[in-house]
């Protein structure tokens, strides 16, 4: 997700701005899943980097919240100390500001994962601001460039590509060309009323969150600076690096079982503070479903949150990866990484068994794949004759039902193949 602090939206004077990046399952990593060495500085992209000027709001918004964090906030916590009410309000700050980012910019805004109603786009759009992570439009816009161009070190804007450091805050530093704003690609957020007036306040409404609500808080409880460090400041400060995170440490540390054509990984530790961003692996291949942890056991409150206020008629149209698809790129992903451990198989014998195998599996589930598109082919035109209750009772759902049990089998399969040339 993006997390840039540049230009201030139309309207407003100069802002810092910044955006959650594009925000991450469970097994044994190999060690090619799980590490990743520091990528290759091309030659180019050491001289932009040279030449690229200091973001100065960039950088002026980071010292007036980390300096104090580190100075005036353990001062204070020694001499002063922080009640339950302020821990409290610490919490429940960090997760409406946090699902405002995931749930609304992300999930909402950038992918069009579902609907929200006006209610909740309010919602997200002032929590959102709280986070000061910019305007909605430049967020999602951002967001979007680096879906479409990951990992390309001249056009992701936080591309992995160019060190750790860098996704994680350095590319929001200077100004580099990579992170130039051009939010053409987000003309349908351009046409939605609430997103273009945050755009023209997004200033005001940012400072007003930030300083308005802790100071509310602080005058009701009769702890003004108390409220401002902590629920304020320092709850600011954490959402911004549990934000950057994703940007860095959720494209170098964690496994590949969706797909290896790109850095996103899926990491379930990140998965506890990204309110469940962390399943970036699944996220980057299927980036429109409205969940990024799938699986009933992944820790993703986002999709809980969303879940929620679908049940309470706030959302609806909630998007879903069809259950054959995901299946199909864990088989195939299982199929490569096999290819990879049978190839490097010494046993001869042994390494022309598991082969033949493996292309009996690849064979197998080209057919699964022929099998299943011809079912949906049958599918949608049940659906466009309003036939789709009859569809689901048919024979034809039955096998459909029984080609992702099939696939379940053979990720198994795969799995022991692999195994076996350990």
């Amino acid at each position: 997700m993006n997390c840039r602090h540049c230009e201030a939206p139309a309207g407003a004077p100069q802002v810092s701005e910044v955006g959650l990046p594009s925000l991450t399952s469970p097994g044994s990593p190999g060690l090619s899943d799980s590490l990743m060495t520091e990528p290759e500085v091309t030659e180019t992209t050491t001289a932009s980097r040279q030449r690229a000027p200091f973001n100065v709001p960039a950088v002026f918004m980071f010292l007036i919240t980390t300096v104090p964090v580190l100075t005036l906030f353990p001062w204070y916590a020694w001499n002063y100390g922080f009640d339950a009410f302020e821990w409290i309000w610490f919490v429940v700050l960090c997760f409406v500001t946090g699902i405002s980012i995931t749930g609304g910019y992300h999930r909402f805004w950038a992918h069009r994962s579902y609907e929200a109603s006006k209610p909740l786009q309010i919602f997200y759009m002032l929590f959102g601001a709280m986070s000061l992570q910019n305007s909605i439009l430049i967020w999602a816009s951002m967001h979007r460039v680096h879906h479409r161009h990951v990992d390309d070190v001249e056009n992701d804007p936080y591309s992995i590509k160019r060190g750790l450091w860098f996704a994680h805050m350095g590319w929001m530093l200077r100004d580099y060309p990579s992170g130039k704003v051009n939010t053409s690609n987000a003309r349908d957020l351009e046409a939605n009323p609430i997103v273009m007036f945050q755009q023209r306040y997004y200033l005001w409404i940012a400072v007003g969150m930030n300083l308005g609500v802790p100071l509310l808080l602080g005058l009701w409880h009769g702890d003004v600076w108390g409220c401002l460090l902590l629920p304020g400041l320092l709850r600011l400060v954490v959402s911004h690096h549990v934000t950057f995170f994703i940007n860095s440490l959720a494209h170098y540390w964690g496994r590949r079982p969706y797909t290896a054509e790109n850095t996103a990984r899926d990491n379930d530790v990140l998965a506890l503070f990204t309110y469940g961003e962390g399943y970036h692996n699944f996220h980057h291949i299927f980036q429109w479903d409205y969940r990024n942890g799938v699986r009933w056991w992944q820790y993703d409150p986002t999709k809980w949150f969303i879940g929620l206020c679908s049940a309470l008629g706030l959302a609806r149209g909630l998007r879903r990866v069809p259950e054959f698809q995901i299946r199909k790129a864990l088989v195939e992903r299982q199929i490569e990484r096999a290819r990879e451990r049978v190839d490097a198989c010494r046993d001869p014998g042994l390494l022309k068994r598991l082969q033949a195998r493996l292309e009996q599996e690849a064979s197998h589930l080209a057919e699964l794949i022929s099998d299943w598109a011809a079912l949906q082919q049958e599918k949608i035109e049940a659906t466009k004759q309003k036939l789709l209750h009859q569809w689901n009772e048919s024979e034809a759902h039955r096998r459909l039902l029984a080609i992702e049990k099939s696939l379940r089998l053979q990720q198994r399969r795969v799995r022991l193949i692999r195994l076996q040339a350990a």
